[in-house]
């Protein structure tokens, strides 16, 4: 029961993380729009190559079950993994901007630049709301 749980959280990191798995895929951007993206993308990578192992301390660390020392060992563990590593440090930016407050996670978009490129017709299927 444990393991098939542990697996569900497993695949719920993966679809958090959605990197690429095979190596044929070839990156089309040269380069980020500034040096916060740039971070954001080390961010996104560090967590994902910790997901798993992150995965595994939290779980001992939230059971109650197992004695305390075995518990306080697994938050000396977590702390000692890289800050960066967290995914609540990642935050969702605008891939023409970089803005990263008022971002639609659908299209990876700020608000402004969404609008801008529906107003010109820049963006199939959508269209201003007209009643």
């Amino acid at each position: 029961m444990a393991a098939t749980a542990l697996s569900c959280m497993l695949r719920g990191a993966r679809q958090l993380f959605p990197w690429p798995r095979t190596a044929n895929l070839v990156q089309i951007r040269t380069r980020y729009v500034d040096w916060r993206m740039l971070r954001d993308v080390k961010r996104r990578q560090m967590a994902y190559e910790y997901a798993d192992e992150r995965l595994r301390i939290n779980s001992l660390r939230k059971n109650t079950i197992l004695p305390k020392e075995l518990q306080e060992v697994a938050d000396k563990e977590i702390a000692a993994l890289p800050r960066d590593s967290c995914p609540v440090r990642i935050r969702n930016r605008c891939v023409f901007t970089s803005r990263p407050r008022g971002v639609k996670r659908r299209w990876r978009l700020s608000r402004i630049v969404f609008r801008d490129l529906t107003d010109h017709n820049q963006m199939s299927g959508i269209q201003r709301a007209i009643w």
